[in-house]
């Protein structure tokens, strides 16, 4: 569980609830199902209708994933740097057939690595394997945004639908103006719950998730194109010394690898 996604969560719903209870002892008028009807139903009514129902129901899954420890951490990018100069040694003493076997874990891992395996195996060069990878990561990384703009449509949406709810719950109050004028009060209040939910579901909900994709988007697109540097250098044949230094160069310092710390420890 990605422990500091799930404090966010519980500090954020938490404060409001906070807020609340220190506010009113009448904490049933901010509970209003038919508001969050309003809002709910029109938020993914509109985003279906925006949509492929395919992405929408990526998108709804991934609010739920940004509370799971993403696959790709800081330190991983270290690894992969190690991994790619070790295969780079095994190329040099062994050759391909070698670097075949020493690669089918990874391969069942990772779908990306085993089309860049696929790849160098088939013997492109480095420019015309780079230019291959490239492409799939583009693309890919394409295809995964989607989702996140259904998330920031659907933060977009809810406030509106909150307004609009709010307004439905004021024609209501207007219409029943004539009665009793001590009904004003709380039906303005149910009226404004609905905004309240909209802003709340935008806020809290769909533009924090849509912001945590994105990110965990980009940093596994970083690590790719980092790893069509290494394939492009093992097609090419280059020396392991010079695929550490190119690839730490996409690196924070901090985070390079170092051949000879690791030859020492052995």
């Amino acid at each position: 569980m990605s422990l500091t996604t799930f404090i966010g969560v519980l500090l954020g719903f938490g404060l409001f609830a906070g807020a609340v209870m220190l506010s009113t002892d009448n904490y049933w008028i901010f509970l209003n199902f038919p508001s969050l009807v309003m809002v709910t139903g029109g938020v993914f009514s509109s985003t279906l209708i925006s949509f492929e129902i395919r992405y929408v129901w990526l998108a709804i899954k991934n609010i739920g994933f940004i509370l799971i420890t993403p696959k790709v951490g800081r330190y991983l990018l270290n690894f992969e740097v190690g991994r790619m100069i070790r295969w780079g040694y095994l190329m040099q003493s062994k050759g391909i057939p070698a670097l075949e076997t020493e690669t089918k874990k990874a391969k069942k891992q990772d779908p990306f690595i085993n089309f860049a395996i696929e790849l160098l195996i088939t013997g492109y060069p480095g420019d015309n394997l780079r230019a291959v990878l490239e492409n799939t990561v583009e693309t890919t990384f394409g295809r995964n945004m989607v989702q996140v703009n259904v998330l920031k449509f659907m933060a977009s949406a809810a406030p509106a639908f909150g307004m609009i709810g709010t307004l439905v719950g004021l024609m209501v109050m207007l219409d029943t103006m004539g009665g009793d004028p001590t009904k004003l009060g709380p039906g303005l209040a149910v009226a404004l719950c609905t905004t309240l939910y909209g802003v709340l579901f935008a806020r809290l909900v769909f533009l924090p998730a849509a912001n945590k994709v994105q990110q965990r988007q980009e940093i596994m697109r970083f690590r790719n194109l980092l790893l069509v540097e290494g394939f492009a250098m093992l097609a090419d044949k280059k020396s392991p010394r010079y695929i550490q230094d190119s690839m730490n160069s996409y690196l924070d310092p901090s985070i390079h690898f170092d051949i000879d710390k690791q030859l020492k420890r052995k």
